[in-house]
């Protein structure tokens, strides 16, 4: 079994001859992103993947893996962006940000590079004083700001804790093929390379080693990741929207942005999930979010966002749809016991398991929201397992591309983040930057 789309709670939101009438825009769609004419169709590299991928990486990816856990305590995992969101995602959705403080078969793995907040960054530093560790850059080029500052302060700290050349066999660099400052540096010290392809684009990439040399130190199933991706990549062929839940998914959120809700709240019921909606908000968020057009990508983990988030998304502003994740059963159990007192009022929910409790607060929040005006499309997946997970991601990726495609912008490039790149070089002096920081003070001092 793997994730299904539930359209039941659409009812009265979506009527049958908007689907008919989106239709032509699936099917124009797919031709693009299969024929890789479209914009952006230089990076593709992502859409065979799960099927194509270097077989040899893939296999050093797992050595390099079982050498970290064999001599470090910790992983510092130095990246920004798609950089380090897929793989933080998948590590935390199958090992809970509590699992390495209980389970010691692993190292910790701690991810910086990602601010440039110097109160992390010295926690950091205090966390991994007297443990031996390992450091896995991640950059296409080396120079990105955040991840090559926090860089140059570890790699620092490790060469003078182990000598330079112990501290290069720690050292791992994710980063491009053949060229490039983190490339450069890499072959001189002799740090163990992996590639960053210039055909996958950072939010696509989790499924690289990217993403897969942090999962493999976490002790996830790699193979197991990619085998649900492939899965997902022979399922999500067809244009046909009947078979193909993934292309139902992209015209059901294109035609709710066209009836003016602009904003997608991404929702599941399990804390371990919350880092994969920050990984889906910077995939859509990036992809989408250009030429004043695209979705908003929310997100929220109920029922604790309930407490917070509920009051607009059932009564405010009808601006919102909700995607839930509805994860049917629970890694690990926890059965209610009865209270012979009974106390507290709560004996009504004792001899049963909790994730029932949390299904029926799933029920009851679909209800309560779409009888309050809110549209809901349920996502339904059976287990947060890697296999599940694979498939998950190629979902998301390839909906994203046929939604951009619909939306009529490049899904896979971000001009966007420039901008503020451009601005901090100038108000920081860096060299070449000296017109635009004199323009930029004059705005902050006027």
């Amino acid at each position: 079994m793997a994730l299904k789309l539930n359209d039941k709670y659409l009812k009265g939101f979506i009527r049958p001859n908007e689907i008919q009438g989106i239709l032509p825009a699936i099917e124009a769609a797919h031709k693009t992103l299969s024929e890789k004419n479209g914009p952006g169709g230089e990076f593709l590299g992502w859409l065979d993947l799960p099927e194509n991928y270097d077989k040899k990486e893939f296999a050093r990816i797992k050595q390099a893996a079982e050498k970290i856990k064999s001599d470090s305590d910790v992983l510092l995992v130095i990246g920004i962006g798609g950089s380090y969101l897929g793989a933080r995602a998948v590590i935390e959705a199958l090992r809970s940000s509590l699992y390495n403080s209980l389970k010691k078969s692993t190292p910790d793995i701690y991810f910086v590079g990602n601010s440039i907040s110097p109160t992390y960054l010295n926690e950091i530093v205090s966390l991994i004083e007297g443990r031996d560790f390992s450091i896995n850059i991640i950059s296409k080029s080396g120079t990105t700001t955040e991840p090559a500052l926090a860089f140059r302060v570890f790699r620092g700290i490790m060469e003078k804790k182990y000598g330079e050349k112990a501290a290069a066999e720690r050292i791992y660099a994710t980063t491009d093929a053949k060229r490039g400052t983190l490339k450069e540096l890499a072959d001189k010290k002799g740090y163990e390379s992996f590639v960053i392809a210039d055909d996958v684009g950072g939010r696509f990439s989790v499924l690289t080693a990217v993403g897969l040399l942090p999962v493999a130190c976490a002790g996830c199933d790699i193979d197991a990741l990619m085998s649900g991706a492939k899965q997902a990549l022979y399922d999500f062929k067809v244009a046909d929207i009947t078979k193909n839940d993934c292309y139902k998914y992209a015209a059901y959120r294109t035609i709710l942005s066209r009836k003016g809700r602009k904003i997608e709240m991404l929702a599941a019921y399990e804390n371990s999930f919350t880092m994969m909606t920050e990984w889906y908000k910077q995939l859509y968020g990036e992809s989408e979010g250009k030429d004043g057009k695209g979705l908003f990508p929310a997100a929220a983990t109920f029922s604790t966002d309930l407490h917070s988030l509920g009051q607009f998304i059932q009564d405010g502003s009808n601006i919102i749809f909700e995607t839930v994740i509805n994860i049917k059963s629970p890694q690990k159990d926890f059965f209610l016991s009865d209270d012979p007192e009974n106390g507290d009022g709560l004996n009504f929910l004792s001899n049963q398991n909790m994730s029932i409790v949390n299904e029926k607060a799933f029920l009851g929040t679909v209800l309560a929201h779409t009888d309050g005006g809110t549209p809901n499309i349920i996502l339904e997946v059976p287990e947060l397992s890697e296999q599940e997970l694979g498939y998950m991601i190629y979902f998301f990726e390839k909906a994203c591309a046929i939604s951009g495609y619909m939306l009529g912008v490049n899904p896979f490039d971000q001009p966007g983040v420039e901008s503020y790149k451009r601005n901090m070089f100038a108000l920081l002096g860096k060299p070449g930057y000296e017109t635009e920081k004199a323009s930029l003070e004059a705005k902050i001092n006027g």
